[in-house]
C-alpha cells in the first residue's frame, strides 16, 4: 500500500523502533491478507490511526475512555498480552 505518509519519508525523515518478536511475526503474518508491501508500512500506518484518534479526542472524551477498553484495543492491535 503506497498511499500512507511513511511513503513520501526519506531515510533521514525516519528513526527506528524495536517492537518485540512476537509483536512483529503478528504483523508479518497479517501482511499477505493486507493492502501493505512491509511491515514498516503496517506499522505506520497503525500508529498513524491511532494517533488521530487520540489526538481528535476532545478532553472530555478523553477522560471517559474506560481503562479496559484501552487495554483491549491494544491487544487486538498486538501491542499487548
Amino acid at each position: 500500500m503506497n498511499t500512507n505518509t511513511s511513503d513520501s519519508l526519506s531515510e533521514s525523515d525516519t528513526r527506528e523502533v524495536s517492537l518485540p518478536v512476537h509483536i512483529l511475526d503478528r504483523i508479518e503474518g497479517r501482511l499477505p491478507r493486507s493492502n501493505f508491501d512491509t511491515s514498516d508500512e503496517y506499522v505506520a500506518y497503525v500508529l498513524e490511526e491511532v494517533l488521530a484518534r487520540v489526538e481528535d479526542a476532545s478532553d472530555d472524551e478523553y477522560e471517559s475512555v474506560d481503562e479496559r477498553e484501552v487495554e483491549s484495543r491494544l491487544k487486538s492491535l498486538g501491542y499487548m498480552e
